[in-house]
């Protein structure tokens, strides 16, 4: 099933109906066991079990423990397929509900286990498994964003998109932040580990045509290889101008024609992901320089990203009535900006995490008071909650996603408390996080099973936990 017919068919799911991919077989205290048995988990570990146990023993507040242990370990349980392929590790990872692998959400969903891999060594293998899958779907098609594991299997999209697909690509929509995340995933596996195997000469190839892309969508020679236009009625899904989108003048940032969300953008620099994609091409030039011993490449990297961050000082930045200088989401180099902020990870809320810019930024912190405000046309506000949602699932929608994401940037006791709070009493009565859900009734959600969201929960807990346990109470 794809994504948009998901959507239209769970746009207004209730509780009931959202159980329905989990087991009720017992319950503790008030709480349903909604996890996964074990005999049908896909991997075990025992270090994440105990930090779980330890969780759940150190954190008065039941419902927090329930929730911990329902998500934190919801991609472990639920979307890896661990295989070796070459005597090598190769891990593909779906998202939840959908068949596919995005290089997004694959290297989100098992980066807040990275802290645990040296306790665990199946699981440092797993996550090398990650890598290498997602080297190998590079090398496919650095333009793609989603792809399967059978490499023969032709996407539904085939006919529907005006684009160079190729058979086991799910989808082709150019984001910066696809090719990011992967380094992302493989600089701090590194980092975590000290193991230099995944990153071998095929690693390094998909370095180099990282390079390679991110060029070519600086356009500064043309408008480059890549064009995409689908037969569609979702506005979000099409990109105009015979699929290269509305033009943008060459000045040294790179053009995105999608955004995270696998929206189409308005103007191509979209400035979130520029950010992470400074902070992607200095993390590969360090691995390229004390790994590949390739100093001409690290070089290349370094001076990309250099060029990058200074065309952000440049053209990311407006002045905004009520709030001064703000980083603007989306720019076209001709002066044009588009002032918003959507829910889905890079954004500008989220930048102090992927490591764009520090959370004491000044213009970061207007950017964030601007985010958060009525100012910003995808901030809702309603009885139950309030937060970032975006045009991919419409109006009034909140992302768990944003909520996440104003505690993970925070040092604010207040903020981080009222996140998990919130969160708390969000999840629609199933124990899960959400794609999206209603702003006045959180029993209307999207995606009862998105395992980013679930993780990224647990993320933000385990760290509470560790940093600021009295906030759990």
């Amino acid at each position: 099933m794809n994504r948009k017919t998901f959507l239209q068919n769970t746009s207004v799911l209730g509780a009931g109906l959202a159980f329905n991919k989990f087991s009720f077989a017992k319950t503790t205290q008030s709480f349903p066991e909604v996890r996964w048995s074990v005999s049908k988990r896909h991997f075990k570990s025992e270090v994440i079990e105990n930090a779980i146990k330890a969780f759940q023993s150190k954190v008065p507040n039941k419902e927090l423990g329930w929730l911990f242990n329902n998500c934190f370990p919801n991609t472990l349980d639920t979307t890896v397929f661990y295989s070796e392929k070459n005597g090598k590790p190769d891990t593909y990872v779906i998202t939840g509900d959908i068949d596919a692998m995005w290089l997004r959400d694959s290297s989100a969903q098992v980066f807040p286990y990275l802290q645990f891999t040296k306790q665990d060594k199946n699981l440092q293998k797993l996550i090398a498994g990650v890598i290498n899958k997602q080297v190998e779907f590079i090398l496919k098609d650095p333009y793609a964003n989603a792809f399967y594991n059978d490499e023969n299997k032709i996407s539904k999209w085939k006919e529907s998109d005006i684009t160079d697909m190729k058979p086991g690509v799910h989808e082709r929509k150019w984001e910066i932040d696809s090719l990011c995340y992967p380094i992302r995933l493989a600089y701090h596996y590194w980092r975590a580990t000290g193991d230099t195997s995944p990153f071998g000469n095929d690693w390094k190839g998909s370095l180099i045509l990282t390079l390679r892309t991110f060029r070519e969508q600086q356009r500064k020679g043309g408008l480059g290889p890549y064009k995409f236009q689908r037969k569609t009625e979702f506005a979000t899904d099409g990109v105009p101008m015979n699929g290269y989108g509305y033009p943008a003048k060459p000045n040294g940032l790179i053009c995105s024609m999608f955004r995270p969300s696998d929206d189409a953008t308005v103007y191509s620099y979209l400035i979130p992901s520029n950010f992470f994609a400074v902070t992607s091409l200095k993390q590969a030039s360090e691995m390229a320089n004390a790994i590949s011993k390739d100093a001409a490449l690290a070089n290349d990297l370094l001076t990309l990203a250099e060029e990058v961050e200074l065309a952000l000082k440049k053209y990311a930045t407006t002045t905004h009535p009520a709030f001064g200088k703000i980083y603007a989401f989306e720019v076209n180099g001709f002066g044009s900006y588009n002032l918003m902020d959507d829910a889905n990870v890079p954004s500008l809320l989220a930048m102090p995490y992927l490591g764009g810019v520090t959370a004491s930024d000044p213009v970061y912190k207007n950017t964030r008071n601007y985010v958060w405000s009525p100012e910003n046309p995808f901030f809702f506000k309603g009885t139950q909650a309030e937060g970032i949602g975006g045009p991919h699932v419409g109006l009034d929608m909140v992302w768990p996603m944003s909520i996440i994401m104003k505690a993970l940037t925070s040092k604010d006791d207040k903020e981080i408390k009222w996140s998990i709070d919130t969160l708390k009493k969000t999840h629609g009565g199933t124990g899960f996080m959400h794609e999206s859900f209603h702003k006045d009734d959180s029993k209307k959600f999207t995606r009862e099973w998105f395992a980013w969201a679930n993780t990224l929960f647990g993320e933000l807990l385990w760290k509470t936990f560790k940093e600021k346990p009295h906030l759990l109470a």
